[in-house]
């Protein structure tokens, strides 16, 4: 750094914020560091008193921290990712669209190795809203050498993309819902239209709901028929506990279902059910998606609108930081349910 007089300035990068008092008590940032000083702004500063500025004379090989940080943000961002105009140093990853956040973590943690350089994001596997900061990054001098910026971009290249936005598909969702009191129309139905407001809101809609009694072969003929009709993923409502009349499983099982897992490590939704029947996902949905804000649902159900094939070691993962904690006010998904 260096002091020279403003009006010897144009052009260079002023390295130290600039205050600014207004008479009533309002103060603020006039001019920030790494702002690149304009022909424009020399009056101002004069008008503040400041005839001379500190600013950051870069040697050859070297890159502001602003130019750092948008290199570096381009090299990271994958589909689905806006990157913001730097600021001290900083760019943020915005969603472009509503979907899956994807994050590479082992290659995430080998980019935060580098030097000088630090990537934050949320967490990978969770929704993200459009229009969201997903994740931050940040040069931490003022200045950092091209050749670690450089290093560091042909880093990215080689694991593209570190992060990124999957879509959701917009899929039609049959509906197999269990139990005589239903089927018999002692009571009404309140699972299903929470499940038809879950899905929704992800973009996809409930193509036929089909009420059965509590007999395996009906739930099995009732899902058979769905994917016949055109069924891009099947839900099973009811019938998940361990009762002896709880029939859903084996009727999964019936319908020529391949299984993934019957149990998950997740408070709530320890009795989820995943299975296939093709490329067709079926899924056992326990009681608590009906009770609670997050559940199970949220952590498996927006991977598969994103078009993964779920296996038994994706749900066994779910085990850290599977317990909900049961919030008041329910943030998921910024919180740490499923974050393991």
């Amino acid at each position: 750094m260096k002091a020279i007089p403003v009006k010897h300035a144009v052009g260079m990068i002023l390295s130290h914020d600039v205050t600014r008092i207004v008479t009533g008590g309002e103060k603020g940032p006039a001019f920030r560091k790494g702002h690149t000083i304009q022909a424009a702004d020399v009056p101002a500063f004069l008008d503040i008193g400041k005839q001379h500025v500190f600013v950051t004379d870069l040697p050859p090989g070297m890159f502001h921290e602003d130019q750092a940080a948008e290199r570096l943000a381009r090299a990271v961002a994958g589909p689905g990712l806006d990157v913001t105009e730097p600021c001290e140093g900083r760019v943020n990853l915005v969603a472009r669209h509503t979907g899956l956040l994807k994050i590479d973590v082992a290659v995430l943690h080998q980019l935060n190795a580098f030097e000088e350089i630090v990537v934050s994001t949320l967490h990978t596997n969770h929704q993200a809203l459009a229009g969201r900061p997903v994740a931050g990054l940040r040069i931490v001098p003022l200045a950092v050498a091209a050749e670690k910026i450089a290093a560091a971009e042909a880093f990215c290249r080689q694991a593209f993309p570190l992060i990124q936005i999957k879509p959701f598909h917009a899929l039609s969702v049959g509906m197999v819902t269990t139990g005589s009191e239903i089927y018999n129309g002692r009571i009404a139905d309140t699972f299903g239209p929470v499940v038809r407001k879950k899905f929704e809101s992800l973009g996809s809609r409930i193509l036929r709901q089909i009420m059965v009694s509590d007999v395996a072969s009906m739930t099995a003929d009732a899902i058979r028929t769905l994917i016949r009709e055109g069924a891009q993923m099947i839900v099973v409502t009811g019938g998940m506990s361990v009762d002896p009349d709880d029939l859903t499983p084996a009727a999964i099982r019936a319908a020529g279902a391949q299984i993934v897992t019957y149990g998950a490590p997740t408070f709530p939704g320890a009795m989820f059910m995943l299975a296939y029947i093709g490329n067709v996902p079926v899924l056992g949905l326990p009681g608590c998606v009906m009770y609670y804000k997050t559940s199970v649902f949220d952590l498996v159900v927006p991977r598969l609108l994103a078009g993964e094939r779920l296996r038994r070691e994706d749900i066994t993962a779910l085990g850290h930081g599977g317990f909900c904690n049961g919030c008041a006010e329910c943030r998921y998904p910024v919180c740490g349910f499923g974050s393991g």
